[in-house]
């Protein structure tokens, strides 16, 4: 088997075998591959595409090419999520705890950032003392004790994809759905979970603008989720502005615990609610939709979601305190505002905009060993359909010295589109995906 074939056998439109996909991803991890076949047979595959018979077994190649995580030891039905990436995104730091408190055991790897998204990493380790890092018989125990624990993806889950992307990256062959699905679905298998859902964004704020390319890719990883014999429901939902009112990792850690109290932003709560639905059901601590529903409300009503919440950062090293205290995360020294210069309702916000400026304040990275500023970032003080007056306060800049909010204050401004009538209401959840 020569990689030559391969490379040709796409180029033409093609169908590999499993056989095929195998040599590809070992011979690719082992660095017997060169990067110029790899270059070459992924831009293939951009414009070629592949088959959902291919996609499946290019992720299970993938999938395999490292560690796979064994959660055999914890009881019950263990349960994931997974977002595909956005602008303000706390849910997680909502939703396992909210879960675990209904009972569902929630074994989350997560991630950091990278670009204009945030990575739940970063955002946790804003905590004093937090730490995401565990030896496989630690997480299980955690998981067994608590029913939570959120913990980083190790090198070794996957390797292939990390190889891969960074080709990827910068052969501007990224945004192909087949190639995504493999990317987040190969973690996902790896890390061990048996059900898994699925929060894929579409819209300004998300990787995948167009809502047709969202949906075929949502599609994409129901299937090889179903495939792989995981039960797997996607979610699309919209990420035409950012999700909160808190941009950044402290103020998103602070809105969280807000979320928990149940006093956070009505669209975090909501996309909460309707992803924890769907993760009590698979679990099968739920009855229906109508039951977790009400499961997850008395749980933040009682105190229980935020006392899992308080015991999850206790057990990961965290110190509890700000919990009550928010002063006690990191605060950033320099507060700005951003005026508006128009009377009118906010008709659009561009997430991605806001999402670059927040990582130019320090909070994200633009390449992976930059250091992260956990105090900075950005508080939305009106949102799509707000009414605001000329001098009213758009966004509240949180950063490290003056000169870094004055830089991006126009770039803040300019992202609050206002116009003369208010904006059709748009469903915060806009298809779900299931095997049915």
């Amino acid at each position: 088997m020569r990689m030559y074939d391969l490379i040709k056998k796409k180029r033409d439109g093609g169908e590999l075998t499993e056989a095929e996909i195998r040599f590809l991803i070992e011979g690719f991890t082992k660095g017997d591959i060169p990067d110029y076949q790899m270059s070459a047979f992924t831009m293939a595959v951009f414009f070629r595409g592949m088959t959902d018979r291919e996609t499946t077994a290019l992720t299970l190649a993938m999938a395999r090419s490292g560690d796979v995580i064994d959660l055999s030891g914890i009881d019950g039905v263990k349960v994931d999520k997974h977002s595909t990436g956005g602008v303000g995104d706390t849910t997680t730091l909502v939703l396992a705890p909210l879960v675990a408190a209904c009972g569902a055991p929630v074994a989350k790897m997560s991630g950091r950032a990278l670009g204009h998204t945030g990575g739940t990493l970063d955002k946790l380790e804003s905590i004093p003392g937090f730490s995401v890092y565990m030896t496989p018989e630690q997480f299980v125990d955690s998981v067994n004790r608590l029913k939570v624990a959120v913990i980083g993806q190790t090198a070794a889950i996957a390797p292939a994809d990390g190889k891969w992307y960074k080709l990827r990256d910068v052969t501007a062959t990224v945004e192909s759905v087949p190639l995504i699905a493999a990317s987040i679905m190969s973690k996902k298998l790896a890390a061990g979970a048996d059900a898994l859902v699925l929060d894929v964004k579409a819209g300004r704020g998300a990787f995948l603008k167009k809502f047709e390319d969202t949906l075929k890719l949502a599609e994409t990883m129901v299937s090889i989720g179903t495939r792989a014999g995981r039960r797997t429901v996607a979610l699309i939902t919209d990420m035409n502005q950012p999700l909160g009112r808190a941009i950044g990792n402290a103020l998103e850690v602070k809105e969280a615990v807000e979320t928990l109290q149940g006093r956070g932003p009505d669209d975090l709560t909501e996309l909460t609610l309707a992803l924890g639905t769907e993760m009590l059901v698979l679990a099968q601590v739920a009855e229906d939709a109508t039951d977790a529903r009400r499961r997850l409300g008395e749980a933040i009503r009682s105190g229980r979601a935020l006392e899992k919440f308080r015991e999850m950062v206790v057990n990961q090293g965290g110190d509890p305190a700000f919990i009550d205290d928010p002063s006690r995360l990191p605060t950033a020294p320099v507060r700005v505002v951003v005026e508006a210069r128009a009377s009118g309702w906010v008709d659009a916000i561009d997430g991605h905009e806001l999402g670059d400026v927040t990582m130019l304040l320090g909070a994200g990275r633009r390449k992976q060993d930059d250091e992260i500023d956990h105090a900075v970032g950005l508080v939305l003080r009106a949102k799509v359909g707000s009414r605001v007056e000329a001098g009213d306060v758009l966004c509240e800049v949180h950063a490290a010295r003056p000169e870094d909010a004055a830089a991006l204050t126009e770039r803040i401004r300019a992202a609050f589109s206002i116009g003369p009538r208010p904006p059709e209401p748009r469903p915060l959840v806009l298809r779900r995906v299931s095997a049915d």
